[in-house]
């Protein structure tokens, strides 16, 4: 399975990427650290994703892909400089595996070399050529890529767009490798390409170049250069088990869009600009484009990898990094302190035996510092170090600390026995006892390293026995977590279709709902009370289920992901319906008493902030206008359950059917006596979920009138 773009595959994605010359920048995001992405907007198509995965692709996109809420520094630094920059080319540099993207700011120009060879680089050069951040520091031989120093790209190799037959000719004559290294190397086609040309020219890989026939290796070279520059579509080579069959273009072409993608990328290898010899007896799909084959092929991948980092953080996170229980966290601290300890019993084993050795060699510590007291006595520092330079047994001096660096006899006597520091002013005996002095220390730090490892076991025995009654009890892990979702500081819920709503706490929350969330084929939502809170139904912004579910996950709660483009879009009667007893729920209505309620919906355009002359509207508060449509009678009843958001268990509401369809751990709430507060703290208690997160949910006051999971565990847990 090849990993990485090709020279050959470079080529074909730039000329790809160059026809969107024009498109603008619109985002940038970092969502792994293998992974950077432009979010661009075409001159006249839609808006989509230019994803380079270091050190393996490029190509784009228009899949959901969920990003992190804090942006990493180096996506920062792209969004300084390249927001709604202008992209004015796509180059590859020579023949390598660089692109060389060129964009034009407010601030001059500005190119973003992206390398995709060893580990992968990307990094931002301005228009003097100076970097002005690379993804990744790094020195070579011949370059240095840091911030700073101006960019150089690697040392060209050789263009076989440039070669004519004598060039070659010369080049397999002078070879001292086999053919297809020749190729493959100094023809710079990688061992791919450089089998393919053997195979085209019907020659040996293994056979010496120079009795190769040159006249027909170049016009095999020819040939595929000739098929790269003329290639109008791109392929996907597929491998096949014993269970797929003969028959399997019939299988494929009976399956939805969904299920042919994931048919198609549990079997690729390779995506291809052009069909190469070895790939004669292989199945394949074409497509009118790389970027759509690579796509196929490893856009699920890829699309996923905010949730890749998540797990990995989780399961693997450093101290105060990500998300990680109690367990997990002591785990990592016992591991560092038997390192620690490890590493304490080796450097008194250490000092020891340098300790034993300088006695062992008493007569030769004594000659080495006696000759340099005399020396530096009689031609001072200065000669004495140009001197030892000439002396196997002295390795360096320090005239500061009036110290040598001294080697001691090994078994043979010669100058290659353990390396020790002498101090010319101490005694053999002083010297040999400073080693003994300095393990005895670290003998002292041993001993309260041991009590604290067995302070630790102490404290994660108790742990894991805490955990394992928690999980016995049907309640959650509970994850730290640096920031909250976008929504989370507004009231949400979901309506069926996965569609989000969200509404205004305060009067400063309306405004900011209807200026940032509310647009196009949105729905505002508004119950007929003063003081309801300014709702936004989302047509095309919501929730959908994890393809890759979380595996730290308890298997009773649902896993979606947010995106901002749901598959149906379509706000129809039933969902608006849904809506608006939420937007009734989220009002006074809940505390006021009532049994039922009136709503209504507008659309986007609607809604204004302009008063009529001598009118003023007051912040968080709007002007309605045009026709409205009512919703009459709604019960003033909702569900809560827990779902998991982009892998971090949360709290839902939504109408009583909804939540009980889609969460096995719900309850249905309306207004009552109990204090939001009491109820809050029993959901905790039960299900370990933060009592913060709770409250932003509840809408006040309330009753139960049906549970399953929230306040006592659920059926499994007390089962086992």
């Amino acid at each position: 399975m090849k990993k990485a773009m090709s020279g050959f595959d470079i080529r074909a994605m730039a000329r790809e990427l160059d026809t969107m010359k024009g498109a603008y920048v619109k985002k940038a995001y970092m969502p792994h650290y293998e992974q950077i992405v432009l979010r661009i907007n075409p001159k006249g198509g839609e808006q989509r994703d230019l994803v380079f995965v270091r050190g393996e692709r490029i190509y784009t996109s228009q899949r959901d892909r969920p990003m992190p809420m804090t942006p990493p520094p180096f996506a920062m630094v792209l969004r300084k400089h390249l927001r709604n920059a202008r992209l004015t080319g796509v180059e590859q540099v020579g023949f390598d595996r660089v692109l060389a993207f060129s964009f034009d700011t407010k601030d001059g120009e500005r190119t973003l070399y992206v390398e995709v060879f060893r580990d992968g680089n990307i990094i931002l050069v301005d228009q003097d050529g100076v970097i002005v951040q690379p993804l990744t520091h790094a020195s070579y031989a011949g370059r240095t890529l840091k911030k700073g120093v101006e960019y150089t790209p690697p040392p060209p190799a050789a263009n076989p767009y440039n070669l004519s037959e004598a060039d070659l000719a010369s080049i397999l004559n002078e070879s001292d490798r086999d053919l297809v290294s020749t190729l493959g190397g100094k023809i710079n086609l990688g061992a791919t390409h450089a089998n393919a040309v053997c195979s085209l020219a019907g020659l040996e890989p293994n056979s010496a170049p120079s009795d190769a026939d040159h006249a027909g290796v170049f016009d095999a070279l020819q040939s595929l250069l000739k098929a790269l520059e003329e290639t109008q579509e791109s392929h996907l080579i597929l491998r096949f088990g014993d269970d797929d069959g003969d028959d399997w273009k019939t299988k494929l072409d009976a399956m939805d869009a969904s299920h042919q993608e994931k048919w198609l990328s549990e079997r690729a290898v390779e995506a291809t600009p052009i069909l190469l010899p070895q790939h004669a007896d292989m199945p394949y799909v074409s497509y009118s484009s790389l970027c759509e084959c690579i796509d196929v092929w490893k856009g699920s991948h890829d699309a996923h990898a905010l949730q890749r980092r998540e797990e990995e953080r989780f399961e693997q996170a450093g101290p105060g990094r990500g998300q990680s229980t109690e367990v997990e966290r002591l785990e990592r601290r016992k591991a560092q302190q038997e390192k620690a300890l490890e590493g304490f019993s080796v450097k008194i084993e250490k000092q020891q035996r340098l300790g034993h050795a300088i006695q062992e060699h008493w007569s030769h510590v004594e000659g080495l510092l006696q000759q340099t007291n005399e020396a530096v006595e009689r031609d001072g520092w200065k000669t004495v170090k140009k001197a030892v330079k000439d002396i196997p047994w002295i390795t360096a001096v320090s005239p500061a600390e009036r110290e040598i660096t001294a080697l001691l006899p090994d078994e043979e006597g010669a100058a290659k026995g353990l390396q020790v520091v002498l101090q010319l002013d101490a005694s053999v005996h002083q010297n040999a006892q400073r080693y003994f002095e300095a393990a005895r220390k670290q003998k002292n730090k041993t001993s309260g390293a041991v009590q604290a490892l067995e302070e630790t076991e102490r404290k994660l025995k108790r742990a894991r026995k805490n955990e394992a009654k928690q999980k016995a009890s049907g309640k959650l892990n509970r994850l730290k977590r640096s920031k909250r979702m976008w929504f989370e500081q507004h009231r949400w819920g979901m309506v069926e279709g996965g569609h989000l709503l969200v509404g205004g706490k305060d009067a400063k929350g309306n405004d900011s709902v209807v200026k940032k969330h509310l647009s196009g084929n949105d729905m505002y939502l508004h119950a007929d009370l003063h003081g309801a809170p300014s709702c936004s139904l989302r047509s095309m912004q919501g929730f959908v289920l994890e393809e890759r579910r979380p595996a730290h996950l308890p298997s009773d709660i649902p896993a979606f992901k947010l995106v901002d483009k749901l598959p149906n879009d379509e706000l129809d009667e039933a969902k608006l319906q849904q809506a608006a007893t939420l937007a009734l729920c989220w009002s006074r209505a809940w505390n006021g008493g009532g049994a039922h309620g009136t709503v209504y919906s507008v659309k986007p355009a609607q809604v204004s902030k302009s008063a009529q002359t001598g009118e003023f509207v007051g912040k968080g508060a709007f002007v309605i206008r045009g026709q409205r449509t009512w919703y009459k009678d709604m019960d003033v009843r909702l569900g809560i359950g827990i779902i998991a958001i982009n892998g971090v268990p949360l709290m839902v509401t939504g109408t009583p059917g909804h939540i009980q369809s889609m969460c096995p751990r719900y309850a249905i709430l309306s207004p009552g006596l109990t204090k939001k507060e009491h109820l809050a703290n029993k959901i905790y208690k039960n299900t370990g979920m933060s009592t913060d997160d709770l409250l932003a949910v509840l809408p006040g006051a309330c009753d139960v009138l049906e549970e399953q999971g929230l306040l006592h565990p659920p059926k499994q847990a007390e089962e086992e």
